[in-house]
């Protein structure tokens, strides 16, 4: 993480396998080593949590146990219900994170191109899945359609309101 400019480098992450074996890999496509921007209103919590529960300098892991270890996958879910429920909230699960975050992302109008960027996804139909249709976004579009259309009607001088050459 450089949080000096605010982004994290994806280059590898641990696996656990069913036999309880961990292995360190690269991401599953090419598309998936990539540097992501972080958002600079959570930069300072990003820093408190490396602060207190990982391990210093570059190459140090994000999330230790209390004895210095990475948190098994079991052990991790019981931190993070319990986290939830100090929190008073139900039924969220850690990836559901990764979904709201990205769909955020997409309700700023990226382009499926730049989801895909910053998912670490090679294919257009995993980005599609965070583009939700919202009437918030809907309402943003008619919003700017129609801001087009009057800039077409002023640059015109069309009384009738169509966009395009007036006949002489």
């Amino acid at each position: 993480m450089d949080l000096e400019h605010g982004t994290v480098r994806v280059r590898r992450s641990v696996a656990e396998l069913g036999n309880g074996q961990r292995e360190i890999k690269a991401p599953k496509s090419a598309a998936g080593k990539r540097t992501v921007s972080i958002p600079g209103v959570i930069v300072q919590e990003i820093r408190d949590h490396l602060d207190t529960y990982a391990e210093p300098g570059a190459d140090g892991r994000v999330f230790i146990g209390a004895k210095g270890a990475t948190p098994r996958r079991n052990h991790f879910n019981l931190l993070w219900h319990k986290a939830c429920r100090k929190a008073g909230i139900k039924g969220l699960h850690f990836h559901d994170l990764r979904h709201t975050g990205n769909t955020l992302a997409a309700s700023t109008g990226a382009s499926t191109r730049e989801l895909m960027a910053r998912m670490g996804h090679s294919t257009a139909r995993a980005a599609l899945i965070y583009q939700h249709a919202s009437a918030d976004r809907d309402r943003l579009i008619a919003d700017a359609l129609s801001g087009l259309v009057q800039q077409g009607r002023r640059g015109t001088g069309n009384r009738n309101g169509h966009a395009g050459a007036t006949p002489d």
